[in-house]
């Protein structure tokens, strides 16, 4: 085997795990934790401004790019009009939309593996690719997106609910 095989066969059961304890945690009732949001509403739009960044030399991946957080945001908001909301005791839990959240993390992790597969097996691509190809940065601008915009909204309604009692 040589060096790559070795590290895709590393690489994606790790990565698949991780998806998979990601989508299985899409599905239940989940305590509200404002750290959590917090790190992905300020984690997500840096991720966004350093590929926008590194993206500039490419505008078409920058569009890309562009609207794909256009998209991942409108895909946030539906996500959060479709999630159920509750307190508890002083505490607060949430339950996703499990559709828009699988939709998302399988679109991600789809585009990710053709990724290393066109890096990896076909010989193709390159780790400096990522940033001018205009479908990865549509695909991760949707993710970051939703993200961010998810996040947001579960700050929001944490400090509404807050506030109410």
């Amino acid at each position: 085997m040589t060096p790559s095989p070795i590290v895709a066969a590393v690489l994606v059961p790790f990565v698949m795990w991780r998806v998979y304890q990601r989508i299985k945690r899409l599905m239940v009732r989940q305590r509200s934790q404002p750290w959590r949001h917090w790190i992905a509403a300020l984690l997500f739009p840096l991720l966004i401004a350093i590929v926008g960044t590194v993206a500039l030399a490419h505008p078409l991946a920058l569009a890309g790019l562009a609207a794909g957080v256009a998209a991942g945001a409108a895909l946030g908001v539906v996500g959060l009009r479709k999630t159920q909301y509750d307190t508890i005791g002083g505490a607060y839990f949430y339950t996703p939309n499990a559709h828009i959240g699988v939709l998302v993390s399988i679109l991600f992790l789809g585009r990710l593996l053709y990724r290393g597969y066109e890096f990896y097996v076909l010989d193709v691509a390159q780790p400096q690719d990522f940033a001018s190809s205009p479908l990865t940065l549509i695909v991760f601008g949707i993710l970051a997106g939703y993200y961010t915009m998810y996040a947001a909204g579960l700050l929001r309604w944490r400090k509404r609910a807050a506030a109410a009692n």
